[in-house]
């Protein structure tokens, strides 16, 4: 099957002034009848009636290239036929079987045990939580609780792991938190290898990894006010926090430092796993090697499944230890299974390199040109684009960043922003999308970073 049969052929195709009159109708009522925290639809404002691979239209009949994938959930694009045709055939049998065994259930456990790097190949135990991401952070957390009987937690500046108490108090950014109490005590963040923005003050050229010994430091100093902690938490390459992609070695201390002083370390893979950087877990590329792995948005093939992965040692935890009534849904299952063996199948990390080394050295062009693009960073299909208003200050464009969403989106392309102060153009497209799509929407992006930085200068 070739990857440009998935989407919709007319991408991109805007037909007039957006958004149109139903979806203004549409996202009015919205507005009027559901909760005020509502944060998509302020961005982007579409209200989408059919989704196929990497393409978007909506009720207007307007049609869009998805640089967002639904935050990274539609990994194999919108309504894949195969993994639809997983769905429909489970769904025929049966939907919901709480942590009741069926056949469909092992399969996905046993292909995830497969796809496991290293010596987690076939040894990993599995646990279904609920039906999101943040359950996954929030069980994993636990089981190393169970483990260490400790509760202090360490985390990491720029880390985003989810929206329940104890994930958010994980997440670093303070727009979560500052209106509202401490949701859960005892959470340090450590610095993250931001290159292009140390938190250190050191360059490239002078950098020995110091925000990994910082990390040592706390860990090993009876008076650096951090208690032994339960268990630390790091994206291996950070999604919300601005694409963030640190240098392998950094990953790779982290790890060794955590197992040296007896920390469980849990590599948060919900955003950047299952080939979404070119390898199937982000935390390959340095060759490191976790004892919790947290799995969501991909895992379910664009249905709500979550899990975590941990050596089998750490399975301390007795009955009902973590339970949900959706821990595991067999429909979601059925999708992971399939989307797993389309990732075998059809070569997808080979596909993700070649197109986002493309996508990334185009932005790469547009970096040395521009004015107002500071850095251009990521791995795989996982990329950023930061906007600053002075390159030799830095100083972050949070205003440019949205007014680039908005004339991408105008000219038909999805993409959201995120990054340390909403600056970065975050690139996030479904694994399937083709070359000659992403250069459709790369050259669109371009028009519109060059229509902002005319109108501002």
């Amino acid at each position: 099957m070739k990857f440009e049969e998935f989407s919709l052929a007319e991408a991109p195709k805007i037909k007039g002034d957006l958004p149109g009159i139903k979806s203004k109708m549409i996202l009015k009522r919205q507005r009027e009848i559901e909760g005020s925290a509502l944060s998509y639809p302020l961005g982007l404002p579409i209200v989408m009636e059919e989704g196929r691979g990497a393409t978007v239209k909506d009720v207007d009949g307007n049609v869009f290239i998805d640089f967002f994938a639904g935050a990274g959930v539609l990994a194999l694009g919108h309504c894949n036929p195969i993994i639809l045709e997983a769905v429909k055939k489970q769904q025929n049998k049966i939907t919901h079987t709480l942590d009741f065994p069926t056949e469909i259930r092992l399969e996905l456990i046993e292909n995830l045990r497969k796809i496991m790097p290293g010596t987690l190949k076939d040894s990993v135990k599995v646990q279904f939580g609920g039906p999101t991401g943040s359950d996954a952070v929030e069980s994993a957390i636990k089981l190393a609780k169970y483990n260490t009987g400790r509760h202090a937690l360490i985390a990491f500046e720029g880390g985003y792991h989810g929206m329940t108490a104890t994930a958010c108090s994980l997440t670093s950014g303070k727009f979560w938190k500052e209106k509202y109490l401490p949701m859960i005590s005892e959470v340090h963040f450590i610095p993250y290898a931001y290159c292009y923005r140390c938190s250190l003050g050191k360059t490239r050229e002078n950098c020995e990894f110091e925000c990994a010994a910082f990390y040592e430091h706390v860990l090993e100093d009876p008076h650096s006010g951090v208690v032994q902690p339960a268990a630390a938490i790091i994206e291996p390459i950070q999604g919300e926090g601005g694409s963030i992609v640190p240098p392998d070695e950094y990953i790779k201390r982290i790890s060794e430092i955590s197992r040296s002083y007896n920390v469980p370390i849990i590599f948060d893979e919900i955003q950047a796993g299952f080939c979404r950087t070119g390898e199937i877990f982000s935390f390959q590329h340095a060759k490191a090697s976790p004892d919790i792995i947290t799995l969501s948005k991909a895992l379910g093939g664009g249905f709500p499944l979550s899990a975590i992965a941990y050596r089998e040692d750490l399975d301390v935890w007795g009955k009902a230890a973590h339970i949900g009534t959706f821990r595991g849904n067999v429909t979601a299952m059925a999708a992971g299974v399939a989307s797993i063996q389309f990732f075998i199948e059809h070569n997808i990390n080979n596909h993700v390199n070649e197109v986002g080394s493309y996508i990334l050295n185009e932005l790469k062009t547009l970096e040395i040109s521009s004015n107002i693009v500071g850095d251009v960073r990521g791995k795989g299909l996982m990329l950023g684009v930061e906007f600053v208003e002075n390159k030799e200050t830095k100083k972050p464009a949070t205003e440019i960043a949205a007014r680039v969403r908005e004339e991408s989106f105008i000219r038909g392309i999805l993409l959201e922003i995120g990054g340390h102060y909403n600056n970065v153009a975050r690139f996030l497209p479904p694994l399937i999308i083709t070359k000659e799509l992403a250069g459709i929407g790369v050259q669109i992006f371009e028009e519109a970073v060059n229509k902002v930085e005319k109108d501002i200068h």
